[in-house]
């Protein structure tokens, strides 16, 4: 038995672990999308480490596109097996997949357009594509033993990092072999946070695939997070009558924030201005979101109880309409936007942003990560000025900063997770920077666990 890393190898993205059994079936762990700027990855998502027909059968740990997004391009190039995940994720594969299409055709046309003379581009997968990837995945059950092929069995176990994640735990019995028991963190999630059920923890494994991300710190603590959203809405939207600008992406970070404003109304608290999603694949993701309480927890289920609808109110408004959302950035009256994309490098929130920046009595939170060369990410370190759809503005709104939606486990609950593992083999870091996971592996010797390894693109190892 072996594994081959595939993907997300001192990366933090582009999750693709691949694992060949004895038999010489063959088992594909996640298929991402690799989303960065590292001139050695260019031709990441277009090439592929083994030969797509080959795969027997993927497992998909959870649906963000760093762990999903190469899938209908891997259905594309050949695979025809299945395509093994939880209910939900398969119901937000549906959506972020065609989202996904959607955006790589409308960027090759305008690509193609703007420059006739070059040579075409052509998007990785179409929405055909996607549609024939629909129709090999399987939704199962957590908790549930399944039979992937003869010898081996699959165990999904909640991750606690997005609707329907799940850890992967193989167990392997191949005659004359000794039984092999692989795990797969997929991401962990964190504890206490809102909507999802907490990381349930692993069975004990041999072999331990494990997520880094977060590897070489601790998030830092966080005041009462309610009462935390409140006074930026208090300051932001009543005393200075202002717009206050929320980016967040359209799947899992959107639906906390709706989920908090819910409450907040609920009690009374909210002040009565408009609250504006404008995004569409958030709004068709709190559909599906709808849709899968089997994932929440006891605190939102007994919320529940009281307002069957913990993700609507009578003055938040859904808009998918292009011209509705434009008219959000021409309205001067207070209000809350949570729009997408996150980094603020695409999407409506960036026109919202190009639109408010110079009006100090404009508010702009912050709730999630933004790599370093995006408009977030400059915002972050400080810019007074931004340049957008070629133009300068400058940065006059006041920017806050909210650091407890992480949906990632830090360096202290990732050890949590794994700390109960006595009989490891070996522990393999992946989907972390290189010099995050070495702090990690660090980190994790200092705590008793031995054999760990930070494996590169394309390493194999055996499995014994």
């Amino acid at each position: 038995m072996k594994v081959k890393f595939c993907g997300a190898a001192r990366q933090v993205t582009g999750s693709s672990h691949l694992i060949t059994l004895d038999s010489g079936y063959k088992i594909l762990l996640d298929c991402g999308l690799y989303q960065g700027r590292d001139k050695d990855m260019d031709d990441f998502n277009s090439t592929w480490a083994f030969n797509p027909k080959d795969i027997d059968c993927l497992i998909l740990s959870h649906a963000h596109i760093d762990h999903t997004g190469r899938v209908p391009k891997l259905v594309k190039d050949g695979f025809q097996g299945d395509i093994l995940c939880t209910h939900a994720t398969r119901s937000l594969c549906s959506i972020m997949l065609l989202d996904s299409a959607k955006i790589q055709e409308r960027d090759a046309e305008y690509y193609n357009k703007k420059n006739p003379r070059k040579k075409k581009r052509k998007p990785l997968y179409d929405t055909n594509d996607v549609r024939r990837t629909l129709a090999l995945m399987t939704g199962l059950s957590y908790e549930r033993a399944h039979r992937v092929c003869e010898g081996a069995k699959l165990l999904f176990r909640d991750a606690g990092h997005l609707l329907g994640s799940a850890s992967v735990t193989l167990v392997v019995d191949e005659s004359a072999k000794p039984t092999v028991r692989l795990g797969f963190t997929g991401d962990i999630g964190r504890p206490f946070r809102p909507i999802l059920r907490d990381p349930r923890i692993m069975p004990e494994v041999d072999y331990l695939i494990c997520e880094s991300t977060y590897g070489n710190r601790d998030h830092k603590a966080a005041p009462d997070e309610l009462e935390e959203f409140l006074g930026i809405i208090q300051e932001v939207c009543v005393e200075n009558r202002g717009k206050l600008l929320i980016p967040a992406f359209s799947v899992g970070r959107t639906q906390e924030i709706v989920y908090m404003l819910d409450r907040l109304e609920s009690a009374e608290r909210l002040p009565k201005i408009p609250v504006y999603v404008d995004s569409p694949l958030a709004i068709n993701a709190t559909l599906v979101y709808g849709s899968h309480p089997e994932c929440f927890d006891k605190d939102i289920h007994e919320y529940m109880l009281l307002d069957d609808n913990p993700f609507g109110f009578s003055e938040l408004k859904y808009i998918r309409d292009r011209g509705l959302s434009k008219r959000l950035n021409n309205t001067n009256e207070p209000c809350i936007i949570v729009s997408a994309s996150g980094m603020m490098n695409a999407g409506r929130i960036k026109h919202h942003l190009f639109n408010s920046m110079e009006n100090p009595k404009n508010g702009l939170l912050m709730v999630g990560y933004c790599a370093p060369h995006t408009p977030g990410g400059k915002i972050r370190k400080g810019a007074k000025y931004l340049h957008l759809y070629g133009e300068k503005r400058d940065l006059n709104m006041k920017v806050h900063e909210m650091y407890s939606f992480s949906a990632h486990a830090d360096r202290s609950e990732m050890y949590d997770f794994v700390k109960h593992q006595k009989s490891l083999k070996k522990l393999f870091l992946v989907h972390g920077e290189y010099d995050t996971q070495q702090e990690f592996k660090k980190y994790l010797e200092g705590k008793g666990i031995k054999n760990v390894e930070i494996p590169d693109l394309k390493d194999e190892f055996e499995l014994t």
